[in-house]
């Protein structure tokens, strides 16, 4: 293999942004909370699931960067994007977003759950949308990211015979609403130092997406807690002790702001996720505390 085809190799694995699959992650948790961990087909229909997310979302990502290339150029870092810094052709790209989007809907049909088509082709056509132009109106972005990551609980939900409860809807939501705000904020940052390519920054301002951000970190904290003492939850998972958990969300949300609002660089989540050890000890304790709670020591 020459220099030349494994450089587009890497450039097109770059484009795909497999490290972004932790968001998928959310696919999973139907199947973690809906006590279906030792239940062979749902946990098969739920990696496939997984597995169909992650091959969209890498087709809406070469879309976007399709879409976005001119401004990318422009920006500190987006600049040294596959197709922005050239490494990828148009028409390369072109050619890998169809493959990529015709795998995902020709595994569509072998995941299970009647609902589970229907929900891709919405995660598809939300964000063909917000690559054509959403993205440039003020909320209603951050709308379509909290939409999507719901749209991912319902996915998992069908692929797992489970239907997912308001709590776990309503969380997802006011989570995915929270790291959107940390996201602009990093983006005003950086149009104040002169790279401005968000048309929607227009709508925010750091002093509006910081009020909104201790707003809904607040509100993610208390239906958590919440969540774990509701009389509902309690019954259905045969434990009073989910509560405990709450420690480590909001140690989680806590660090989170910390790296918003004192280190200035909450601009992508999948890289605090991946780079920040912290964080990552607490979602490991997050989901080892929930394990013990509902599977261990009921």
């Amino acid at each position: 293999m020459n220099t030349s085809t494994m450089e587009l190799i890497r450039g097109l694995i770059k484009l795909a942004r497999p490290h972004q699959y932790l968001k998928n992650l959310f696919v999973l948790l139907p199947l973690f909370f809906g006590w279906k961990l030792g239940d062979a087909a749902s946990v098969w229909g739920s990696l496939m699931a997984f597995g169909v997310f992650c091959l969209t979302a890498s087709a809406v990502y070469v879309f976007n960067d399709l879409r976005d290339a001119a401004d990318d150029r422009k920006h500190p870092t987006k600049k040294n994007r596959p197709i922005a810094s050239g490494a990828v052709s148009t028409a390369q790209a072109w050619v890998f977003l169809a493959a990529l989007a015709g795998t995902a809907l020709a595994l569509t049909p072998l995941v299970p759950g009647r609902a589970f088509p229907g929900i891709v082709l919405a995660y598809m056509g939300i964000n063909v949308a917000y690559s054509l132009g959403v993205k440039h109106a003020a909320i209603v972005d951050l709308m379509c990211i909290a939409i999507g990551f719901v749209l991912r609980i319902f996915a998992g939900g069908a692929a797992s015979g489970i239907t997912p409860s308001h709590w776990i809807v309503i969380m997802t939501f006011l989570l995915a609403l929270f790291l959107g705000l940390a996201k602009r904020r990093d983006d005003l940052l950086l149009a104040a130092c002169g790279s401005r390519t968000r048309k929607c920054l227009d709508g925010y301002s750091l002093e509006y997406v910081s009020l909104c951000m201790a707003v809904m970190a607040g509100v993610v904290i208390v239906s958590y807690i919440l969540y774990t003492l509701s009389p509902d939850v309690m019954a259905k998972h045969g434990t009073d002790q989910l509560y405990l958990t709450s420690l480590w969300v909001v140690a989680g949300m806590l660090r989170y702001m910390q790296i918003t609002f004192v280190e200035s660089r909450s601009g992508s989540p999948t890289q605090v996720l991946l780079r920040d050890p912290f964080i990552q000890v607490v979602i490991g304790l997050w989901v080892a505390s929930c394990y013990l709670i509902l599977y261990v020591f009921k």
